[in-house]
């Protein structure tokens, strides 16, 4: 799964994706995305390489790509864009509420609801571009029995995209989901907006546009973090133990990229199992509602083949008694088969037989 950060230049765009990706590479150019691995912080993986002590601990992982900041008037910037924007599978789209002279500014205000509204029009318009094309291709060719149901469809589209209205809030039946397939609209995908804001508004909870966000937050159903850049590189930079002692004296009680992580994971429709023991702690990324055989198969095709059944603990039942042996005495311990849909937070061990 690849997001993609979005947002005007100078917005702090690029220093989130450095966070993000712990520095392991220097954000994009003016004209060039770039790409690294980003882990996604969780307390359980932290509790269970506690208790396991193994060897390795693995987090779960998402590609992270830092996508050129569209500048408005520029018409190859904007194609780069669009290009790096379609590629991938969910948005995060970074907005300035923060101001600094030193950080020259694109917009001649702090204005969020204009920097998301112009990020989107631009979005809406390379969707109705694709629709119109499709349509011209279908009418100047032979008509397919399905070509109807695709026309109408797209009709659909068109009019709530002229209207303003992302693709994300038009209903569809499961036919026209299957038609979807076939497409990479921009507005269809999942968007996260993060604003960036001043540590001092970050702190009060109050920046200019705030209720005007929030009511587009409401309306189109897209969820808003919020944190402050400047104080995410602070914590960054802090040694483990010094962490809680300045977000307590911040007033706040997680990093804002902890959020960011934790909410395009769920965007995504992205859950994590895991597996235990002394050589690994590992955490293990699959759709919602995948089946336990097909989870086994994320670790090996062997172990999805040769499926047997599957030993699993929720995670809240090993922390609240503390230990597998403790688990299993209270009759905590589950054996499921292969159609159980593994839920977010269990441990499993797979047992198989080939």
């Amino acid at each position: 799964m690849q997001l993609g950060i979005i947002g005007l230049p100078m917005v702090g765009k690029t220093t989130i994706f450095e966070l993000l990706t712990e520095g392991r590479h220097k954000g994009g150019s003016a004209s060039k995305a770039n790409s690294a691995i980003a882990r996604i912080p969780d307390y359980r993986i932290d509790y269970l390489s506690e208790l396991y002590k193994p060897k390795k601990t693995t987090y779960a992982q998402l590609e992270v790509v830092d996508i050129p900041g569209l500048a408005p008037g520029n018409e190859k910037g904007a194609s780069v864009f669009l290009d790096a924007v379609r590629q991938a599978d969910a948005l995060l789209h970074v907005v300035r509420v923060f101001e600094d002279d030193l950080v020259p500014m694109v917009s001649e205000k702090i204005d969020p609801i204009e920097d998301i509204e112009l990020i989107s029009y631009e979005l809406l318009l390379a969707d109705l571009d694709l629709i119109d094309k499709r349509i011209q291709r279908i009418n100047s060719g032979k008509r397919k029995p399905q070509a109807e149901k695709e026309l109408g469809l797209l009709a659909r589209l068109r009019e709530a995209l002229e209207n303003q209205q992302p693709i994300t809030t038009v209903e569809l039946n499961e036919e026209e989901q299957a038609i979807m397939k076939s497409y990479q609209f921009l507005t269809n995908k999942p968007l996260l907006v993060c604003l960036n804001l001043s540590e001092a508004d970050l702190v009060s909870g109050q920046y200019p546009g705030r209720e005007q966000v929030q009511e587009y937050s409401q309306r189109y159903g897209i969820p808003i973090v919020e944190l402050s850049a400047s104080i995410e590189r602070d914590i960054a930079e802090l040694e483990e133990e010094e962490r809680g002692l300045f977000m307590q004296e911040a007033g706040i009680d997680e990093p804002g990229l902890v959020k960011v992580s934790r909410s395009m994971y769920e965007r995504l429709g992205l859950i994590s199992f895991f597996t235990v023991g002394e050589d690994e702690v590992k955490a293990w990324t699959i759709e919602k509602g995948t089946i336990a055989r097909k989870a086994a198969g994320k670790i090996h095709s062997d172990i999805e083949r040769g499926f047997i059944r599957a030993e699993v603990v929720e995670f809240q039942d090993l922390k609240e008694k503390g230990s597998m042996a403790a688990v299993k005495e209270h009759g905590l311990f589950r054996l499921e088969g292969k159609e159980y849909i593994i839920k977010d937070g269990d441990i499993v061990h797979f047992r198989f037989n080939i």
